[in-house]
């Protein structure tokens, strides 16, 4: 029985060890949105991936968030103003998107 469960726990350190050995390849080169950034865990999100390299597309509500987060960030981190209440401003940030990320974004 001891046996069993010695085997059990080196087993999960094992798939453990193997997921934290798994990476992305040209972290630097990928970008992420996200929305909701004025505060709160989009905020912390955004930052934190922004410390890791990545290009972060960051959409804030206002215009007051959007200055706040950016003062707080490198430059890889870029913001747009977006309420997702409206469709215009939808559309508008997809564009954004579309015109920053280009043709990266598309699997092949």
């Amino acid at each position: 029985m001891w046996l069993c469960l010695a085997a059990l726990v080196g087993l999960y350190f094992l798939l453990r060890w193997y997921r934290e050995r798994q990476v992305v390849s040209h972290l630097r080169e990928k970008y992420v949105f996200i929305t909701g950034c004025d505060s709160g865990f989009g905020n912390l999100l955004a930052r934190q991936l922004d410390l890791r390299g990545l290009r972060v597309l960051a959409a804030c509500l206002t215009e007051q968030g959007a200055q706040q987060l950016r003062g707080q960030t490198s430059d890889r981190l870029e913001t747009v103003i977006l309420d997702v209440t409206k469709t215009e401003s939808i559309l508008a940030a997809a564009q954004w998107v579309k015109e920053r990320v280009g043709d990266r974004g598309k699997e092949k």
